[in-house]
């Protein structure tokens, strides 16, 4: 018969040497808060209605992020330690038989595989509980395990209570443990706040159920890196270039090409398609999905956009929240934002904006422009210095250019304004009123000539 596991995720705390006004466990890494990914692994070794998050400090942030999850969650009205953290479950929890699982919300590099592991060796095990370990080059800061002459941990001291003997112990505490739910309920009273802090630490358990007759084993991880907390920023920028290395690895693996995969950023919810080409100090984030043989250009950012097989992102170029159909190149030094989408083999330039706006099929915009709230159809062509003055400022209005129209460069469309299919707008035009399918639009000053006008100035100033 299968045990129940039950998962409990310490997530209250404010994380005060991250210096920041944020919960800590909603700090990224990766592109991914780190108590996603540490819900994430939980989810591999338990159902959702199994899994509790202990939270406290910015409860409703914390909640809302992990949103349709539908995991559950405790409140830790004050926190006053890690034992505390686990006592604010045992309303909850203290009747659910089988193992119990305690993580942190900021270890987010935990694996499934070793969460698997560690309830196997609970389970085939007589022991009370079993503590990941791990050893360091550098103890510091860590509790150190004590074992017993079997190999069982007799106990866990912390930095501040260890003699130099005990500080001298490489063998760290990762604090992720596995109980047995009923011996942890049973002596968790036990813990008591017999230090400088003045709180709850879940450490004291082990002495405690030693005192009861039971063992607490280890599992000692030969990867450290597992187990990294998180209580800085400098350990948060550790933690998210490991993240960000497998990350650009997997996708080289996958069959993308890398220029200088050190430089680049690749969050975890990206999707890149084979023989696609990202050039040295691209940022690819959010949801963002590529197609196969794109190119992304040296130092372009893509957010939270969708891009179809065969289209070419130029250097320097913004992508946010669009979609990019097959064949499109865009950029350099483009800006896209707010829901563009950009047809079939249409061409966006060099310092063309486009946002909110539907650019047609071959349809091009070179130079110089900008298109907002805008409808264009296909095999238009958009001339350098163009500009769609959508907002009247109160209101924005809509532009809509029928297929095959020309605009003429430096032509200033205002919206709410309509451009008929195959129709011309001349260079310099300023358009207010609607333009019929196959006119010609022209909306500028007469050009007045003056002969030999600079001659005579120049030899005015001379004289």
């Amino acid at each position: 018969m299968e045990t129940p596991i039950t998962v409990v995720i310490l997530a209250a705390g404010l994380g005060t040497r991250m210096k920041s006004k944020r919960a800590k466990v909603l700090h990224e890494a990766g592109g991914v808060p780190l108590i996603e990914r540490v819900v994430s692994a939980a989810l591999e070794i338990a159902a959702p209605e199994n899994v509790f998050l202990v939270v406290g400090h910015q409860a409703e942030q914390v909640e809302a992020a992990l949103a349709g999850r539908g995991v559950q969650f405790v409140l830790q009205k004050e926190q006053r330690g890690t034992g505390d953290a686990l006592m604010a479950c045992r309303e909850r929890l203290a009747r659910r038989p089988g193992l119990l699982a305690a993580l942190y919300g900021d270890c987010p590099l935990l694996s499934a595989a070793t969460l698997r592991r560690l309830v196997a060796v609970q389970q085939q095990s007589a022991a009370a509980a079993t503590v990941i370990t791990t050893t360091v080059a550098d103890p510091t800061g860590y509790g150190r395990v004590l074992r017993d002459g079997v190999g069982n941990v007799r106990a866990i001291v912390e930095q501040k209570a260890g003699t130099p003997e005990q500080l001298a112990v490489p063998e760290i505490n990762s604090g992720i443990y596995c109980f047995r739910a009923e011996l942890l309920w049973k002596h968790i009273d036990q813990i008591r706040p017999d230090n400088p802090a003045g709180e709850y630490y879940l450490t004291d358990i082990v002495e405690i159920l030693g005192r009861a007759g039971w063992t607490v084993q280890p599992l000692l991880l030969d990867d450290s890196t597992e187990v990294l907390g998180i209580n800085t920023r400098v350990e948060l920028s550790v933690v998210d270039r490991i993240l960000r290395e497998r990350r650009t690895q997997q996708a080289m693996l996958d069959g993308v090409t890398i220029e200088k995969p050190e430089t680049v950023t690749i969050d975890a919810g990206v999707v890149i398609g084979p023989d696609t080409i990202v050039e040295p100090f691209a940022r690819i984030l959010g949801r963002t999905a590529i197609g196969e043989n794109c190119r992304v250009g040296a130092c372009s950012i893509l957010r939270d956009s969708r891009l179809g097989d065969g289209v070419e992102v130029a250097p320097f170029t913004m992508v946010d929240s669009c979609e990019l159909e097959a064949g499109v190149r865009v950029g350099p030094y483009a800006r896209l934002r707010m829901g563009a989408h950009i047809e079939t083999g249409a061409v966006v330039g060099n310092f063309v904006e486009i946002k909110k706006s539907r650019l047609g099929a071959k349809s091009k915009s070179q130079h110089l422009a900008y298109l907002g709230d805008s409808t264009i159809g296909q095999g238009v062509n958009v001339g350098a210095g163009t500009i769609t003055c959508n907002y009247d400022g109160e209101r924005k209005h809509p532009t809509i250019i029928g297929d095959g129209a020309f605009i003429g460069s430096n032509s200033t469309l205002v919206a709410p304004v309509e451009i008929g299919a195959r129709s011309y707008v001349a260079a310099g035009t300023v358009i207010t009123e609607n333009v019929p399918a196959n006119a010609l639009a022209l909306g500028r000053a007469r050009q007045v000539l003056k002969e030999e006008w600079a001659k005579k100035r120049r030899a005015s100033k001379a004289e």
